[in-house]
């Protein structure tokens, strides 16, 4: 019997430019809508501290705005999908952030989530002079996550207890001023490198990856069984890829949206995107000219994502692509994410193969190229999912953690 899968979509203009700050908040309303009406389990709100004014343009629409107020005002306009907000454990103070989830979680009615992430950049907004390596900054993230959840338990059901903590990064007396609602906020993590997945297995409900093809999902989906199993848990977090699948009526099509939303992009800042993310520069590399594994630099380099850059390398050690070709594969096109050409049809074949593997367990949706592929994703391929008994026709519960079929103990969270 087919594995039911879990199923997100990205509150992010990915088909094409960001909307206007003024008209931000009722696109993502309506397209929350949408897609609880396809009974999606959950939209979710990326997130960034920074913005790089070179790369911007001079667009005041290329604002983002808090993830969590615009999903507090879109708890408002729909009832059952669950909401996953973007807070990061390296800026902010965990107070705050237990403070501000459970508010959602209860403006929501238990439909509250937190991608947990540890930033790549923005320090020098919030007075650092340089990031803290991976390691510290996911040792930071797990105490950050330890004492959130524990603000969560401090005003329970059965009274107000300080947690009274103090160790490496902070000292919190509590206890949380807000009570923890019944049910529990689902925790997400985004990243997949070593220390990012050690994290997850320890703490995720779900993960958030860059898999660009289902030997990749299998390695990462049972290592991450592996290490949750070392760490004690009887389950293990969900493995949902992003899926930038351009879709049309005919593979035909399909493919001529997937060339002229590449013919878009500025190919100097994506030899600059790959050079950042393999270590060396590429301006004047040739575009006929392979990547080998020689020319990856020897040793630690320090590289902006450890996950992007070892899905590259990979890609290199086992093919040595012309730049040529590099440039278009999803590794570096779609941020390493698995990418799909073609009609909802084979779009459910594909799907339906992957679960099949073992590569994962649900996806989160990021129609890419035109308005047309986000159409024909809520409007053929999940109910085509559902007839193929792959996905819900209609939802059972009313909390994210019902849909994602989620335990609601007593505590944390």
């Amino acid at each position: 019997m087919a594995r039911m899968l879990h199923i997100g979509l990205a509150l992010a203009r990915t088909w094409g430019p960001p909307p206007a700050p003024d008209q931000a908040l009722a696109l993502d309303c309506a397209l929350a809508v949408r897609a609880e009406a396809a009974h999606l389990d959950f939209v979710f709100k990326p997130d960034s501290l920074y913005i790089d004014p070179k790369g911007a343009g001079p667009r005041i629409a290329r604002a983002a705005l808090d993830p969590t107020l615009v999903l507090t005002a879109v708890a408002g306009a729909t009832r059952r999908i669950g909401l996953v907000t973007t807070v990061s454990t390296s800026f902010n103070p965990p107070y705050v952030a237990a403070r501000q989830l459970q508010t959602l979680n209860w403006l929501s009615n238990g439909r509250a989530g937190w991608n947990i992430v540890t930033a790549l950049d923005g320090e020098r907004n919030f007075g650092l002079a340089a990031m803290p390596s991976a390691a510290e900054r996911y040792a930071r993230a797990a105490e950050f996550t330890d004492v959130v959840r524990r603000l969560w338990d401090s005003h329970g059901a059965e009274g107000l207890a300080a947690i009274d903590h103090c160790c490496a990064f902070y000292q919190v007396e509590g206890p949380l001023n807000v009570p923890r609602h019944p049910a529990r906020v689902a925790l997400f993590q985004a990243g997949a490198s070593a220390e990012g997945r050690g994290f997850a297995a320890s703490v995720a409900d779900a993960i958030f990856a860059s898999v660009p093809d289902p030997a990749a999902g299998q390695e990462l989906r049972s290592d991450l069984q592996r290490r949750a199993r070392a760490a004690g848990r009887d389950d293990a977090p969900r493995l949902l890829p992003g899926f930038h699948a351009y879709l049309a009526p005919s593979r035909s099509e399909a493919q001529e949206m997937f060339r002229e939303a590449q013919a878009r992009r500025d190919p100097a800042a994506l030899r600059a995107k790959l050079g950042a993310l393999v270590g060396r520069d590429l301006g004047d590399w040739p575009e006929d000219r392979p990547l080998t594994p020689a020319d990856l630099p020897a040793g630690d380099a320090a590289l902006r994502s450890r996950t992007h850059s070892g899905l590259l390398q990979r890609l290199i050690r086992q093919e040595s692509p012309p730049l040529r070709d590099l440039l278009l594969r999803p590794e570096v096109a779609n941020s390493g994410h698995w990418t799909f050409v073609g009609t909802p049809a084979e779009a459910l074949a594909e799907i339906a193969a992957w679960s099949d593997a073992g590569a994962m367990d649900g996806f989160i949706a990021l129609p890419g190229g035109s308005g047309e592929s986000l159409d024909l994703l809520l409007s053929e391929l999940i109910p085509a999912l559902a007839e193929a008994r792959r996905f819900r026709h209609a939802y059972a519960g009313e909390t994210l953690a019902a849909h994602l079929g989620l335990a609601s103990p007593a505590s944390s969270g």
